[in-house]
């Protein structure tokens, strides 16, 4: 399911689906959900997991600078700390906005 509009409304990514539904998912917790190798982590052939260590993230971390289209199937925030490696797939962004994000 593809979005059909996606705006930025206070702290707040809202968002209608093809279907006619809207979800509203914090920033906060957009980014903390960020799929990228350096916030989730990679894994190795082993199956060991690699990721960057874990650091408190300061407020600026939150706030959205901009948000690209990844050609018909994600997005891709910017933040206001320079953040901007993690690319949502639209099917990883509704799961967040159910609250069911892994």
């Amino acid at each position: 399911m593809k979005p059909v509009d996606i705006q930025q409304i206070g702290e707040e990514l809202a968002i209608r689906w093809e279907d006619g539904t809207e979800q509203f998912v914090r920033l906060e917790q957009l980014r903390r959900h960020c799929p990228c190798a350096g916030c989730k982590g990679e894994v190795d052939i082993m199956g060991n997991v690699y990721k960057n260590p874990k650091r408190p993230l300061a407020p600026n971390a939150f706030q959205l600078r901009g948000l690209a289209r990844i050609g018909t199937y994600a997005v891709q925030p910017t933040w206001a700390d320079g953040h901007a490696s993690g690319i949502f797939s639209f099917d990883y962004l509704k799961n967040i906005g159910r609250g069911e994000a892994c």
